[in-house]
């Protein structure tokens, strides 16, 4: 069964976590994992939007730079709080209820973010943004998994977040022409349209179900303190951190040590997203065939390729090429969240939504180390080795890990 293909489901089996099927029924997931993505694509344009509009915001606020970059980390505490906050709330509702809510509360502070009159209100409007960010995205992963069923979860969860993929593509580059043309604002008023749409469809293809009377905020978070649990969130953490390691400083580094016109940066961004669309999809499918290889693979290309793309950005065409393969480290957030729902598949709700808070620290932890290692060499490709420093790093962590399980598997019991 693959995304577009459908599902006979028994008597009165639910749908992941959705629609209960009637004798016979058949449950098709292609239009529900599609409004799932739009959903991925509404939060991910909104997301990173205001990096491509820093300079404008800050130009109608009448604040600096570094103020105005104040927004990005407002969203991304919104994101680490609300994660956990938002999915352990809803553990015991249906979870296209819980979906829904979380899209209003996505659209509301969109709207709000467009008519903040004032800097103070603009940065609580970001942080309400970023609240339900992880919890959309780690719920709309179960549900897709429960439509496609065990042998093809993870390509299922790949289609959700080739929403995000797709954002990068086109959604960014079009919010950013759109609030550099017509005012920041009209960004985001746009960013609001898209919630709404989302919320539309969600509602409209989504299977609805029972929720899980039984489920408990406790056992949730019993389910963030077992050692594979807490393993898998500290490589996505890790791991992740080299990619934003060198995205953060990628424009400077092309257009500094590449020596391309600034003009042309957008079009590499886009080339960025292209790998990331590329190592979404593909990591799906070898997920669903082989997970741990799989995983050690992924991370060990996010090794290479920013070494890769340290070695060669002085060269434009090499640094485009490096820059396609660094997109395609994407691959990583399928298979992470593929791996949290088996270590905690009795509690999953909390650490799939968690999954996207790790991915948040890793943002930060990237930026920080790759600006920490430019500030001390004066290096625009040191960001790009200390990305490949902690890929390592989450490599051998991951390594460490799998040692451990395949140990416990192979002693005898008690």
């Amino acid at each position: 069964m693959s995304a577009t293909s459908s599902t006979t489901l028994p008597p009165g089996a639910p749908a992941g976590g959705g629609r209960t099927a009637g004798p016979g029924r058949t449950v098709r997931p292609g239009p529900a994992l599609a409004a799932l993505a739009l959903g991925g694509f509404a939060i991910g344009t909104g997301e990173f939007a205001a990096m491509g509009l820093l300079p404008d915001i800050a130009a109608g606020l009448r604040t600096g730079p570094s103020r105005a970059g104040h927004l990005v980390s407002a969203y991304a505490l919104g994101v680490v709080l609300g994660a956990p906050l938002l999915a352990g709330l809803g553990v015991r509702r249906p979870r296209r209820s819980v979906l829904l809510a979380l899209m209003a509360l996505f659209t509301a502070g969109n709207l709000a973010t467009a008519l903040a009159p004032g800097y103070g209100t603009l940065l609580a409007a970001r942080f309400a943004s970023g609240l339900p960010h992880g919890a959309f995205y780690g719920i709309a992963a179960l549900v897709a998994a429960d439509l496609a069923g065990p042998a093809r979860r993870a390509r299922a969860v790949s289609r959700v977040m080739l929403g995000l993929s797709i954002a990068n593509v086109a959604g960014v580059p079009a919010a950013t022409s759109l609030g550099q043309a017509a005012g920041w604002r009209t960004a985001y008023a746009a960013v609001t349209v898209a919630g709404a749409l989302t919320f539309a469809a969600v509602r409209l293809l989504v299977p609805a179900g029972p929720g899980r009377p039984r489920a408990t905020v406790r056992s949730e978070f019993a389910a963030l303190r077992r050692p594979r649990v807490l393993a898998t969130l500290a490589v996505g953490a890790i791991g992740f951190g080299g990619m934003f390691s060198v995205y953060t400083y990628l424009s400077p580094a092309l257009t500094g040590r590449a020596h391309l016109p600034a003009a042309a940066v957008p079009a590499v961004l886009a080339v960025f997203g292209l790998g990331m669309t590329a190592g979404n999809l593909a990591g799906g499918r070898t997920v669903d065939r082989a997970p741990a290889a799989s995983l050690v693979g992924i991370l060990g290309t996010m090794v290479l390729f920013p070494a890769l793309f340290a070695a060669v950005s002085a060269h434009r065409t090499a640094a485009v090429g490096a820059v396609l393969l660094l997109g395609t480290g994407f691959a990583l957030v399928p298979a992470l969240q593929t791996r949290l729902m088996d270590a905690a598949a009795d509690a999953p709700t909390l650490a799939a939504a968690t999954n996207h808070s790790a991915f948040n620290l890793a943002n930060a932890l990237g930026a920080f180390l790759g600006g920490a290692a430019l500030d001390a060499t004066g290096s625009w490709a040191a960001p790009a080795w200390t990305g490949s420093a902690l890929a390592a790093t989450g490599l051998l962590l991951l390594a460490a890990t799998l040692a451990a399980e395949r140990r416990q598997r192979t002693e005898p019991a008690p």
